[in-house]
């Protein structure tokens, strides 16, 4: 069976993944993701930027399967921001950052990138890859004072880019969406099936043996 290794920290992702069959190996990357911006240079495109994020989390994994003497897998990497007013937005770290975020997002509409990278690995040499990011248009509320400082106090949008989350508390903070909702959780599996076909993999190659009713 073929491993799916996720290049992620992300227990939304995983969620995602879990819900979807798929139970990933879970590799954390550590990549400098403002050196990488940095060395991409002004000009990069914000689904350029999103898109290099998750290659380069999905590469730096690599030495962890041949270590593990893991043979045949796909790696995947993935990165999200916020696009406002020509803007990438990441995570805000801080309850000041995030707060400045929600000021110019509430009752407004953004656009969530969020950078795919697959990387098809056998015997510890990658043998095809592929990559692609996903946008969606997220419109969001106005949340109350009270709510806002609340849903700040939670710590949640802290670490989560754009200082929200669709499946999880910030999920009352947002109107609606037009796009795909796996995308905005952090990994979208419509595009993630078109990248996997890419590198030669079926989506039920990955399914758990609980997920094929073995």
């Amino acid at each position: 069976m073929i491993s799916f290794v996720l290049a992620s920290a992300s227990p939304a992702r995983l969620a995602v993944l879990r819900s979807a069959g798929v139970e990933p190996i879970v590799r954390v990357s550590g990549v400098d993701e403002d050196a990488v911006i940095a060395a991409l240079g002004s000009d990069a495109t914000p689904e350029h930027v999103v898109t290099e994020l998750a290659r380069a989390k999905a590469e730096d994994v690599l030495p962890v399967l041949a270590r593990e003497k893991i043979s045949d897998a796909v790696v995947v990497g993935c990165d999200s921001m916020l696009l406002i007013d020509g803007s990438l937005q990441g995570k805000p770290h801080t309850v000041e950052v995030a707060r400045d975020r929600w000021s110019s997002m509430a009752g407004r509409s953004a656009t969530l990138l969020t950078g795919h990278s697959v990387l098809r690995v056998v015997n510890d040499s990658v043998v095809a890859d592929a990559h692609d990011q996903g946008r969606t248009v997220v419109h969001f509320a106005n949340p109350t004072e009270t709510d806002l400082e609340a849903y700040l106090a939670s710590g949640e949008p802290l670490q989560v880019a754009g200082a929200f989350t669709l499946d999880s508390l910030g999920g009352w903070f947002v109107d609606r969406i037009e796009g795909d909702p796996s995308s905005v959780i952090g990994i979208g599996l419509p595009l993630l099936r078109t990248l996997l076909a890419q590198v030669g993999v079926g989506v039920a190659d990955l399914w758990s043996s609980s997920a094929r009713g073995d």
